[in-house]
């Protein structure tokens, strides 16, 4: 049927077209965990990291979709926990860097030849070394969850399909480390599901057992899969270039991507260093010069590449903002950012860089939401 419209003509009418939601670009969501990492690698705070968790947790269960990567997050928040108590039983057993006078146990303590001197095996336990150990396991832990929040809010495939020319040839090897941890979950789901239906326990250390060699030899199988099924297919294939060409966008890639990650550390370092604040554009200008002329290699179409547009912006400016202000704040309040264990003191919340860890949840607000979501 068709009906009239105001100019007199005719349309089709029926149901209007359903919209189907894009999905957002995998490098903006990057970027966001990455601003979140860095924040939290600037504190052993414990309130401000499980802020960030929280920001990381919410984010994630608010935009992330029904594809295998999606489910990877809870793993890594069970990776950073194992993470948190492998650190507080080794400082229990092998002692801290930190002294203390509150002693919670005494530990028997074995004797160690001359050599191993600053190595102990039991001893007193003091409250100071615990809480230092947990401030440190807290803060690994809470950088798992970030790279966790990343995985599983961020196709792997979409992700490579959007690398620069000059990184193709580094494509195909990257395909099997970014998939092979979604993979990974989805067949120890797959597997624990088959075993409760067979009647079989799935859970305890036997049942870990029967499926860890077949999960690891799926996950590995179909990462490797994927990089062949992309490497027959044309992925880094290249077009001749002149040596020098070739020369000059090795040096500059290289030794600007040496620049960006020495400026980093400089900017992360507890200290901070005014160098770096100027090295990081001078390494990410020759980078990015790098990888433009290496671009020049790459003789592959795109067929439907992902925008950037302005929830991309936002995204990955949530994140940077993040970042950015975690590190200006932690030269402002150092003591905030690093609780004192000895003499022992109470963490607080500091207003403004909570404040400042909030911004993360913009992504959850201003993305589009994932097709098939009920959220």
């Amino acid at each position: 049927m068709t009906a009239p419209t105001r100019t007199g003509t005719t349309r089709p009418s029926g149901p209007p077209a359903r919209v189907v939601p894009r999905r957002l670009h995998p490098g903006a969501w990057w970027l966001w965990a990455l601003g979140l990492a860095a924040a939290a690698s600037r504190t052993t705070n414990p309130l401000l990291l499980l802020l960030l968790a929280a920001v990381a947790g919410y984010v994630v269960a608010a935009r992330r979709d029904d594809a295998p990567w999606a489910r990877s997050y809870g793993a890594f928040l069970r990776i950073g926990l194992v993470v948190l108590a492998l650190r507080l039983v080794f400082a229990v057993l092998l002692g801290s860097p930190v002294g203390g006078t509150h002693v919670l146990v005494s530990l028997p303590q074995l004797p160690l030849p001359g050599w191993a001197q600053g190595v102990r095996l039991g001893g007193p336990v003091a409250l100071e070394g615990v809480l230092f150990a947990v401030y440190e396991g807290l803060k690994l832990a809470v950088l798992l969850a970030c790279v966790g929040a990343a995985n599983a809010l961020a196709s792997p495939a979409r992700l490579l399909r959007s690398l620069p020319g000059a990184l193709y040839e580094v494509g195909v090897a990257a395909v099997v480390a970014l998939t092979f941890a979604p993979n990974l979950v989805a067949d120890v789901q797959r597997l624990r599901a088959a075993r409760r239906l067979r009647g079989r326990d799935d859970r305890g250390v036997r049942a870990l057992l029967s499926v860890g060699l077949p999960v690891l030899e799926g996950a590995l199988e179909r990462s490797v899969g994927l990089a062949a099924a992309m490497d027959s297919r044309g992925f880094g294939r290249t077009a001749p270039v002149p040596r020098r060409v070739l020369r000059t966008v090795g040096a500059l890639t290289l030794l600007g991507l040496l620049a960006v990650a020495t400026a980093t550390y400089g900017l992360l370092a507890p200290d901070g260093h005014g160098w770096a604040a100027v090295l990081l554009p001078v390494g990410l200008a020759a980078a990015a010069g790098g990888l433009v002329l290496g671009g020049r290699r790459s003789v592959r179409t795109r067929y439907r590449p992902d925008p950037w547009a302005w929830p991309e912006w936002a995204t990955a400016g949530a994140g940077l903002a993040v970042a950015a202000l975690t590190v200006w704040f932690a030269g402002r309040f150092p003591d905030a950012f690093a609780p004192s264990v000895v003499p022992l003191a109470a963490p607080r919340l500091p207003l403004l860089p909570a404040a400042a860890v909030l911004l993360g949840l913009l992504p959850a607000f201003v993305t589009p939401r994932p097709s098939g979501s009920s959220r």
